[in-house]
Parts: C-alpha cells; structure tokens; sequence
C-alpha cells in the first residue's frame, strides 16, 4: 500500500491510500462513519484477484485528512476529483460503504468520471417524506442523530464521549461499545482479525479528534447538494434486513427514488455482515461496469 497527501484545490489535505492491483481499473472507496481509509486486507486481496486498484482516503476531517467545517457530502465530488488528477487517473468507479454511500451516490450524480456508483447500507437524505428516519435504528444511533439535529453544540460532547469509549476498548470490547446498534449477525463478525482492524479503523479516524465525525453528521442532516435523479452512473444498492445502523426501510426508499438503481435486500444480513459475504460479487459488479 502507498500512502500519500494530496493537496486539494483550496489548500487542504486529503490523506490517500493506494492499493490493490496497481494496474487495474480504480474502485475509489468510501469509508463509513466514523471512519478512515484504511481497509480490511483481505477484501483487498478481493480486489487485487478481480484486477482492482483501491483508492482509498479519509474524508475531511478523519485521520490525515485537513477538516472543513460546514462541509456538504456533494463537496467531496471536487476533493476526489483533485485526487485523481493527482493520481492520473482518468475514470473510476464508486463504492460507499454506511455513510460513504451518500458520498459514492454524490460521485455517481456530479463526476463526469464516474461510471458506477454502489452503496452497501445506504441512509436516504433527511428528511425522507413518508420515511420515519429513525425507525429502527438501535438507541446509539437514535441518541447520535438526535444530537446531530440539535447543532454542534449538543452533538460535540455526545460524539467525545464516545470516541473515548472507542479509544478505550480492545478490539474485542469494540462490539460491547456498539451493542445497542449490532444485531447478532453483526456481532458475530466482528471478532478476530475483523475486529482487530475495525480497532485501527477507528483509532485513525479519531486520532485527532471528531471533526469528521461530526462534520459528516451534521451533513447527513441537511440537504446533501444533489437530488437523487440527478444520478446517471449505473447505480447498484445492497442493505440488509437485521441492520440496526441504518434500517432496511431506508434501501426500500432510495430503491424507488434513483433512476434505475440495481437494489438486493438481504434477509439474513445486518450491517456489517453484508460487507463480509457479499463484497466480492460487488467488486465483481463494479469490474464488469468498465
């Protein structure tokens, strides 16, 4: 893997990681939330078999990654774009994974680049009309978003709180510390090497503070800065029925709602498990669309 710092078109620092085939076709990745761009080595090796080449970062505001305020998820189209120019990469495709879809479906509505766009336990923009948001979210999530809504000044404690809780654990207390959100398929794929690295995830992405945690919350919580059909990429939505971070009602909604969309729902998936059995037919989708 390659690490780098790209400097964004006004002045900031987007940390990258370049990895997989570095030969193949470009998967640009987004991480979830919170989050940070390192990914788990065997998924990998995933996309490295299927001649893959993984870009990776940390959005604003995590790990390496120079914060910015009042950030919308549409802003992150520019800050890829910069990226790749970096990297001379001509296209690529996308890939969100929790609250980086809403960042893959920005690429695949804004980017001229982007020729895919898939998202694994995708929230719709809030509000949803018809949609109660919250509804069957586990009570961290609830307390998260309710804070979130509130304004920095609530969600900043809240969110320290628990990224000392984060800091604190071993990896495998990690699941202890999201127990009100990981149904029991998620829990039981959180353990060994899975929960060793979700550890590191983690520790990047707060090693200098909630920024980006916060940043992206307050985001997912205001107009994203693109509708929905606005999205032209080919766009394929996986979700799982057990999720407990963000419920499967919220895929049924942006099934009906972007143009063309390619949706699978997993009855015996949660969030993070969705991850472990079905992203090497994703990487396979996302191949076949070059």
């Amino acid at each position: 893997m390659t690490e780098l710092d790209v400097t964004l078109r006004d002045g900031r620092t987007l940390h990258v990681y370049d990895d997989g085939d570095p030969d193949g076709e470009v998967v640009v990745q987004h991480h979830g939330t919170p989050g940070s761009g390192l990914t788990y080595p065997p998924d990998i090796e995933r996309a490295r078999e299927r001649g893959l080449r993984l870009v990776c970062y940390d959005r604003a505001g995590y790990g390496g990654s120079t914060p910015k305020p009042g950030r919308s998820v549409v802003d992150v189209v520019a800050d890829i774009e910069d990226v790749l120019d970096s990297l001379e990469i001509e296209r690529y495709v996308s890939l969100g994974g929790s609250g980086g879809c809403p960042h893959s479906f920005a690429c695949g509505a804004r980017s001229a680049r982007c020729l895919a766009a898939a998202a694994i336990a995708a929230p719709t923009p809030y509000p949803a009309e018809g949609l109660d948001w919250v509804a069957g979210m586990g009570e961290q999530n609830i307390e998260e978003f309710g804070a979130a809504l509130e304004g920095p000044e609530k969600l900043e404690p809240y969110l320290e709180h628990e990224a000392e809780d984060l800091r604190a654990a071993t990896p495998e207390q990690i699941k202890e510390v999201l127990a009100s959100v990981l149904p029991p398929v998620d829990a039981a794929v959180l353990t060994g090497d899975r929960a060793e690295h979700t550890k590191r995830n983690f520790d990047r992405a707060i090693a200098h503070g909630i920024a980006g945690w916060r940043d992206d919350d307050i985001a997912f919580t205001k107009p994203w800065g693109f509708e929905l059909d606005e999205i032209r990429a080919p766009t394929l939505l996986w979700q799982g029925v057990q999720d407990k971070m963000v419920p499967v009602a919220h895929a049924r909604w942006l099934a009906e709602r972007i143009p063309g969309v390619e949706a699978h729902i997993s009855e015996e998936d949660g969030h993070l498990s969705i991850s472990v059995g079905r992203l090497g037919e994703i990487y396979d989708w996302l191949a076949a669309r070059f």
